[in-house]
């Protein structure tokens, strides 16, 4: 009789379909099957008893950290006295209203409401369609063409997966689909040109958007959307002056700006948004991962003032808003998110991302900066990045058949951290959990340099 864990194992490689993975070397059995268990803190365990630090807090949502009782305890109570009721027709919960509140008291000044969804993707499905709906109000129904940015990430539907502009998501999908486009990605490091200094980049960056509006016509150009800080494309803060310079295009040429703050919400970067910290003034926010730390699936749409009162001029044209999910505002969510807002409050986690994340980077940067093979050491808050290459001085990159970013991934997971080896490069990312201490962050350095130094000797 085979133990559970190795029970569970085979029942996962027979029958569990895996998001992200690589299907057949799964199926195989050729690439590991870890079975998660348990949590506390910053740290994970699994069947076997093997505890790990998560340095990725799950996939950037953890925020609040693994345990916590007080979000736990407010889901089942929840659930003991309304499991469920949907949110059509003006219908709420005590939790679906009062998390609303909570959203919009911490939100970036001039936002209005909150439209609650479940993911990060059907809330940027919901501001495509918000989009388009609001210029069919205001009598422009050629205005539709949404532009994004190669390297970002703003889902893997099928119109959310046309806004990311990563390979992976479009491969074999038929993706991009029209109308979405993409501009140049404001990834310093990687900049064609090096003898720019990053305000003259960030002008580059603007310019390039300008010229394609204009090459698309500015009267069919709708919105552009944008992440903060780039996450999945490699964890890329903006250049000096970048979100300044690219606002100014966008007013020029009555474009709404969209902030995707999937990653970026509720305290990663030192600030409750990243709206706030770059000085972005957007129409719509994006939110999910940090709005419950993933203690249940939530995400929600915030908009803007101006906006919500084109989308009532719409309902008094055509009726009730055809749009919406079964599980929209979900009360067992919006209790989770409730509490975790509370949490975050309670635990001072915003002011900890600013300080541990200033910490934690500063202590990276000394012990990997200097490595031969390291290009750049990077981030925001407590989101960081380490870009690996062949050679420092000519920039020049590994072959992406070396896998040297998955390899110093799985030698940093044998010492017993967590990181994420980024996609379309060979980047190794840090968002660790809010609540991280300096004593855990020299635990993430001290085994992230150990792996570097094991894999790139």
């Amino acid at each position: 009789m085979l133990d559970p864990s190795n029970e569970r194992t085979a029942w996962d490689r027979d029958h569990f379909f895996h998001p992200s993975t690589h299907m057949g070397m799964h199926a195989r059995g050729e690439t590991p099957t870890r079975v998660i268990s348990g949590g506390d803190g910053v740290y994970i365990t699994d069947v076997t008893g093997r505890k790990s630090l998560d340095a990725f807090a799950g996939l950037y949502c953890v925020n609040v950290g693994y345990g916590r009782e007080k979000i736990a305890d407010a889901i089942a109570a929840q659930a003991r006295q309304l499991a469920y009721y949907h949110a059509y027709v003006g219908h709420g919960t005590d939790a679906s209203i009062t998390l609303a509140k909570m959203v919009i008291d911490r939100a970036p000044a001039g936002m209005s409401k909150v439209y609650f969804g479940l993911s990060g993707s059907d809330a940027n499905e919901t501001n495509i369609k918000l989009i388009w709906y609001y210029n069919n109000v205001l009598g422009r129904p050629e205005k539709k063409k949404i532009i994004s940015r190669w390297r970002g990430y703003h889902g893997s539907g099928v119109m959310t997966g046309s806004l990311t502009g990563l390979e992976l998501f479009h491969n074999a999908f038929d993706l991009p689909r029209a109308p979405i486009l993409h501009t140049e990605a404001p990834y310093y490091f990687r900049r064609a040109d090096r003898s720019m200094s990053e305000e003259q980049f960030s002008q580059h960056c603007a310019d390039k958007l300008e010229e394609m509006i204009l090459a698309e016509g500015p009267e069919t150009v709708a919105a552009f959307i944008g992440e903060p800080i780039l996450g999945t494309g490699g964890i890329v803060p903006p250049p000096a002056g970048y979100w300044e310079r690219i606002q100014v295009v966008l007013k020029k040429y009555d474009v709404l700006l969209v902030a995707d703050e999937v990653v970026t919400g509720f305290g990663r970067l030192g600030t409750m948004f990243g709206s706030d910290h770059y000085g972005i003034k957007p129409d719509l926010i994006t939110i999910a991962k940090g709005l419950t730390s993933a203690y249940a699936p939530l995400s929600g749409v915030i908009v803007g003032d101006a906006m919500w009162d084109v989308l009532v001029q719409g309902s008094d044209k055509l009726g009730a808003i055809g749009h919406g999910w079964t599980y929209a505002a979900h009360p067992l969510c919006a209790a989770a998110g409730v509490a975790n807002l509370e949490l975050i409050d309670e635990l001072g986690l915003v002011e900890n991302a600013a300080s541990t994340g200033a910490y934690f980077r500063q202590q990276l940067g000394q012990a990997v900066g200097d490595h031969p093979n390291v290009g750049d050491v990077r981030g925001d808050g407590l989101l960081a990045a380490v870009e690996f290459v062949e050679d420092r001085d000519d920039r020049k990159f590994f072959d992406p058949a070396k896998k040297i970013g998955p390899q110093v991934a799985a030698a940093l997971l044998e010492r017993g951290v967590i990181g994420r080896a980024m996609p379309q490069g060979d980047i190794l990312g840090f968002a660790p959990p809010l609540c991280l201490t300096r004593e855990e962050a020299d635990i993430v350095v001290g085994a992230a340099a150990a792996a570097i130094r094991g894999v790139l000797a």
